[in-house]
């Protein structure tokens, strides 16, 4: 399941804001943005919390377009990379790459709660596990990182284009009528017009997609355990 041509301990685990940084230029020229090649069958979302020294990641295995959930994984990591802005990736990203990787099937999408190539290198959570796991992968946020647009309509299902740079890096998509939007956009494997049409897909009168809102009351109920 893993990309076969990238080595995950050269860049899950790096030893500075600097070299997090390089990472992202060099992984981001591996990012390719294209339409989706085919309809899922299965789609993965992910979800972690945190404790003070350690990851809780959930990785929910559905059958699309039911959204019907089929298989949970459940990894506990350490926090070897502190949350920094623009640096998801590799706080959680280890973790939420090993609950994905322990699903017993192969998912052939993934939505992730964190940005994919909105992002200021290119490179969000989306991007980077999409590329790890070599996989077509979305990224759905609650908040903007970067870039420019004009606010959607009231309505639920109104979207405007994210653009950064003169670049279309996603959509900004009004979810549940009146709500504060959130913001989709392509990591891997797929383009900003795909990832809006599979993301209106999973909503469910929800302001957060139906997969993702799941992974998540998974991810807050295992912390709870925790305690």
């Amino acid at each position: 399941m893993m990309n076969s041509k990238l080595n995950p301990q050269s860049f899950l685990y790096p030893s500075s804001l600097r070299e997090a940084r390089t990472w992202q230029e060099i992984l981001a020229g591996m990012i390719k943005i294209e339409p989706l090649a085919q309809t899922p069958q299965f789609i993965a979302a992910a979800d972690a919390s945190f404790r003070p020294d350690r990851v809780l990641a959930v990785a929910c295995l559905f059958r699309y377009p039911e959204l019907e959930l089929v298989e949970t994984a459940m990894v506990d990591e350490p926090l070897l990379f502190p949350y920094r802005p623009g640096f998801l990736s590799f706080c959680e990203g280890p973790a939420v790459f090993r609950a994905i990787n322990s699903l017993k099937k192969k998912p052939e999408l993934l939505l992730l709660d964190g940005q994919g190539i909105a992002h200021p290198r290119k490179l969000g959570l989306a991007s980077f596990l999409g590329l790890l796991l070599e996989t077509p992968s979305i990224g759905c946020a609650k908040s903007i990182l970067v870039g420019d647009y004009s606010p959607p309509g009231p309505q639920a299902g109104s979207a405007s284009e994210l653009r950064y740079r003169g670049e279309v890096v996603g959509y900004v998509l009004r979810s549940r009528t009146r709500v504060k939007p959130i913001i989709i956009s392509p990591g891997h494997l797929i383009d900003a017009p795909s990832a809006l049409q599979i993301i209106i897909s999973c909503l469910k009168g929800y302001r957060i997609p139906e997969p993702l809102r799941l992974a998540h009351q998974q991810s807050v109920r295992w912390k709870a355990r925790q305690k």
